[in-house]
């Protein structure tokens, strides 16, 4: 941090309130020199020009990612069956039992306790709050660093529009095996370019981040895991969209999609299959149907976006949270396991929806009535289970598997 001379006080002031370290460790000065002194002693003293302009640079070879393999014809299975499997998979499963060996309320700030897309807090002192979250599908930027990129910054962004959050930046952490190997630079190299579009498209400027290379067993290089974390804000006078599920809720689908089954969670999980191309992010589609739901706060209950597992996932998740069964009018696999981008769920009443459903058309922001939030089963066409059921098998899963 540089700061003027004459704000030291009020920062460190800033940095006692928050109990950080502060010290002031050197100054900025006319000559391009750029020295480091020690007890008075001058021990380096270097042309700041040179260092900015002249430093090594890598340009390391790279080979482009292969086309993923196509995909193959995905049976039809029992909608049911198939979230189990995945509610069933430590990938998938409730994470309660981490999350709940630690404080996540202190100082009482906490708005939205961790288990959900986006944690909140408020601003301490203030009316205003801050939504936090982190993203990566490694399996998608495997098959395709590019859209693998812009799909990691981009659930970010439906994460934190989800509670009604205007995303402000983010930050990453860049995870890939040794870069030495040209097919891992590739990765690398395609990874960058996907979250580069995606950060200008979506006005989610990288403000920090950190790389973590050579990651590799036994000579087997990572899944390529370019996290990214995000920052959103939601205002004083705008309230964020966390409420629940109720009996009677109609569930809308908002943004399109065909079932892409490529890469997908249920293809991973269910059918031990890797081959198809990663979804095809639409960063305008992104952009304009996040921006609808936070224009729309008024009208939603609840919200998440789909992502791995997709509709059914989703659906699960959110009567599990709110304690409501759901029913899915579609019970075909592409339908409720399709990993497409850009689409959120949406839970409301019936006004409300039929509100949302003009609001939709006025905006050119695809919707679809998909079901709705009632009794306590979870129902996919005819195929049913007791919700309790799937909840203590979520919430079991992991502390099982770890046992």
């Amino acid at each position: 941090m540089v700061l003027d001379p004459a704000k030291e006080a009020e920062a460190k002031a800033v940095f006692d309130k928050w109990d950080l370290d502060f010290a002031v460790v050197g100054e900025t000065i006319d000559e391009d020199r750029f020295l480091i002194v020690h007890n008075g002693e001058v021990k380096a003293d270097m042309p700041l020009s040179r260092l900015s302009s002249s430093a090594p640079e890598y340009d390391r070879p790279w080979e482009p990612t292969a086309p993923a393999e196509p995909l193959e014809d995905v049976p039809q299975i029992d909608g049911i069956d198939g979230l189990r499997a995945l509610i069933g998979s430590p990938n998938y499963c409730g994470r309660s039992w981490v999350y709940e060996q630690y404080d996540s309320q202190v100082m009482a700030d906490t708005v939205r306790i961790p288990g959900f897309g986006s944690g909140v807090i408020r601003v301490h002192g203030t009316d205003k709050k801050l939504a936090f979250t982190s993203d990566v599908t490694p399996r998608y930027v495997r098959a395709n660093p590019i859209e693998g990129g812009k799909q990691a910054v981009a659930e970010a962004f439906r994460n934190l529009c989800a509670v009604g959050a205007q995303p402000l930046a983010t930050t990453d952490n860049l995870n890939f095996g040794n870069p030495e190997k040209p097919e891992i630079m590739g990765q690398f190299v395609g990874a960058l370019d996907g979250i580069g579009q995606a950060c200008t498209a979506l006005d989610m400027p990288i403000v920090s981040g950190n790389v973590s290379l050579y990651n590799e067993t036994d000579g087997q290089g990572i899944l390529p895991t370019p996290t990214i974390g995000a920052v959103g804000l939601i205002n004083a006078e705008e309230e964020p969209i966390l409420g629940y599920a109720r009996d009677g809720h109609v569930a809308l689908l908002i943004g399109d999609g065909e079932g892409h089954l490529g890469q997908s969670a249920l293809l991973a999980e269910v059918f031990n299959r890797e081959e198809g191309d990663a979804p095809t992010v639409d960063l305008e589609a992104e952009r304009r149907n996040g921006d609808f739901i936070r224009a729309q706060r008024d009208l939603i209950k609840c919200c998440t976006d789909l992502s791995d597992g997709g509709l059914a996932l989703a659906a699960f998740e959110m009567a599990a949270a709110s304690g409501v069964g759901v029913q899915l009018d579609d019970d075909a696999t592409p339908a409720l396991f399709g990993e497409d981008q850009g689409r959120y769920l949406v839970a409301c009443n019936f006004d409300q929806a039929e509100a949302l459903m003009i609001a939709a058309g006025q905006a050119g922001v695809p919707v679809t009535s998909v079901g709705r939030f009632a009794g306590d089963t979870v129902k996919f066409g005819s195929s049913e289970a007791p919700l309790s059921d799937l909840v203590d098998l979520h919430q079991s899963a992991f502390g099982e598997h770890f046992a």
